[in-house]
């Protein structure tokens, strides 16, 4: 195909910028400045640089493009009416509207869209997952460029991503940095010293090229000597805010506010006026994936003597080694793998295997990038630390990704350790993501079973898993269907129904054994899928034992086991007599037994509850 020469690429920008006008005034809002100043490096990338069949968005060998500054949507979209997949209604009367796909921020409603974006700095960590794959996992020579603001360079995130993109040696990444000087208050940190940019990007490791963002001839060698240049490039394009409007260029108070109409009409008839032209990216190379996905592969799971003691964190790892059987599945490390168990993935099967050290945030954004491209990304941590990637996790709820995460050492249980370490809050941030899945299993068993459920499971999965080795209670054969809960013990006389989950599951089976001895006889439920809950194994208790339930947690009360219990089983209809359980306070170190009793969820108080909703 015969690529545009610069002339029609600089007619190329001056239609984004004329329709990305057009679009967020027709819709009253959104972001025209911080589109019309990155107009030049996009017109120049697509018409020239670009390798994308933009009727076959699926196809492997497609380049990426990723806009980390997803405000920067009419600029976007603009992009998408130019090379013919949005047609002209659509961009500028449907933007922003009820019902459209052409959201604030884009979302993969659109086919060319990997990720959601919007909150800064997880798109460059999802843009590093992409070119990961491309590199270690695809092998496909296709490039990942990503579009960051300047002010997202303040965010930790953006240099998690750059330190990762160099540890990998990703040369197939290009990230664009639209230096416009002008945030959403006022001024940058920075301004326009690209120099100070430089230094911050190539002391992590990538090379930095520094350009005028507005000179087309020089945009165009910029992306010619990135292609040639060996490790990730950061491309600093000095810009101006709102650039091809005079009456508000470089001028603050216009981030994110849409030009009143008669002033658009002067900036639109200024520009030169609406146009439609039409333009193809290059032709993408031929090529497959090195890797073939093969969910059905058949896998062999580690099984455990009844009655043996075994860490659900330890059954974890062995079950990630055991699903190394299906090529598509990864894992990601932030460099606590001999705890979480995760390094038995890389005993067997170390080019899957991906450290991204103590960086959480980069580690869910890269999970977030291979998820993209169709690999079942598993990422452990301890469950006190993954809440600091909790944005990172919410976005990909957003984008619909399948990603699995992993928190150990959750609760009061981790012992000596202290609060700082103690994950008490995990259930309820993951309860809350879209569509996620909250697992939280009790033995060796149920662990490994629950492993291989969650690598099929829609969206975000989450396992919680624990530090000590408890009781093997179930038998390998026993099955795990997310959504379900096991009734671990009954009988036709059961007064009182005791829920728990993990340790506490335990707990309840101790308590059950003292309240025996006293001639009350008490259900347990394994209450292990906390989202979604088993609501009808709940309720068939409730009826069974006289509305009496004791839920027990080691995690704070809101949002947890006990708020999944309450809220499923009154949007059922049932009130139950129900005491919950659960961690009220800070704690402090000590042994798990101490420190489950003195937070008032050990055997003794789970007796206790019990004996006084019977009486």
């Amino acid at each position: 195909m015969t690529i545009p020469d610069l002339a029609t690429t600089a007619e190329l920008a001056r239609q984004l910028r004329v329709d990305s006008i057009r679009c967020s005034t027709e819709a009253g809002s959104g972001h025209p400045t911080s589109s019309l100043s990155a107009a030049d490096l996009l017109a120049v990338l697509t018409a020239r640089h670009l390798r994308y069949d933009w009727q076959q968005p699926k196809l492997p060998t497609n380049d990426h493009l990723i806009f980390s500054k997803g405000h920067a949507s009419p600029l976007l979209y603009s992009l998408y009416r130019a090379v013919g997949v949005v047609s002209e209604d659509e961009l500028i009367y449907e933007y922003r509207k009820f019902g459209s796909r052409l959201q604030g921020h884009p979302t993969p409603v659109l086919p060319w869209v990997d990720m959601a974006t919007g909150s800064l700095g997880v798109g460059i960590a999802g843009a590093v997952g992409v070119a990961l794959a491309g590199k270690a996992l695809d092998r496909l020579d296709y490039r990942t460029y990503v579009l960051c603001g300047d002010s997202e360079l303040t965010e930790g995130s953006v240099w998690e991503a750059l330190d990762k993109a160099s540890y990998y040696e990703l040369d197939n990444l290009t990230v664009m940095v639209d230096v416009n000087r002008l945030g959403q208050r006022g001024p940058t940190e920075i301004g326009w010293d690209l120099e100070r940019y430089a230094a911050r990007v190539e002391s992590f490791g990538c090379q930095a090229i520094m350009l005028d963002g507005h000179d087309i001839e020089e945009i165009d060698e910029a992306f010619t000597e990135a292609e040639a240049t060996p490790g990730p490039v950061v491309l600093l394009a000095r810009t101006i805010k709102g650039k091809g409007v005079p009456e508000i260029e470089d001028k603050p108070g216009w981030h994110g506010t849409a030009l009143p109409r008669d002033l658009a009409e002067r900036a639109i008839a200024g520009l030169g006026g609406p146009s439609s032209l039409i333009v193809s990216s290059l032709t993408p190379p031929a090529g497959t994936p090195a890797i073939t996905p093969d969910p059905k592969a058949a896998v062999q799971l580690p099984t455990y003597e009844l009655g043996s003691k075994v860490a659900t964190r330890k059954a974890y790892g062995e079950a990630l080694a055991a699903m190394s059987a299906r090529p598509e599945v990864v894992v990601l490390d932030a460099e606590v793998g001999n705890s979480t168990h995760s390094e038995e993935f890389l005993k067997v099967a170390p080019d899957r295997y991906f450290e991204t050290f103590i960086a959480e945030q980069a580690m869910v954004g890269v999970s977030m990038g291979l998820a993209a491209r169709g690999y079942v990304p598993f990422a452990a941590t301890f469950g006190a630390f993954i809440s600091r990637a909790f944005d990172f996790i919410r976005m990909a709820g957003v984008s619909e990704l399948q990603i699995r995460l992993c928190g150990s050492h959750a609760g009061v249980e981790i012992g000596a350790d202290g609060p700082s370490q103690m994950a008490l809050e995990d259930l309820a941030s993951m309860r809350a993501v879209n569509d996620s899945v909250v697992l939280y299993p009790s033995d060796g068993p149920s662990a490994v079973a629950l492993v291989k459920a969650m690598a099929d499971a829609p969206g975000v999965a989450y396992l919680r898993t624990t530090r000590g080795a408890y009781p093997t209670i179930y038998g390998p054969d026993e099955e795990f269907p997310i959504g379900g809960a096991k009734v671990v013990r009954s009988s036709d006389d059961d007064q009182v129904s005791l829920l728990g989950a993990g340790v506490t599951l335990h707990e309840s089976l101790a308590a059950a054994e003292l309240l025996a001895s006293e001639g009350i006889s008490a259900r347990v439920i394994d209450c292990y899928s906390v989202k979604p809950i088993d609501t009808a194994t709940i309720q068939a208790a409730v009826a069974a034992t006289g509305g009496r339930l004791v839920v027990t947690e080691d995690h704070y009360p809101s949002g947890g086991i006990g708020e999944a219990v309450t809220t499923a089983l009154v949007a059922a209809g049932t009130a139950p007599k129900l005491v919950h359980l659960a961690v009220r306070g800070l704690s402090s170190s000590g042994t798990p037994a101490e420190l489950l009793d003195a937070a008032g969820i050990s055997a003794a108080h789970i007796a206790d509850a019990a004996r006084q909703l019977v009486s």
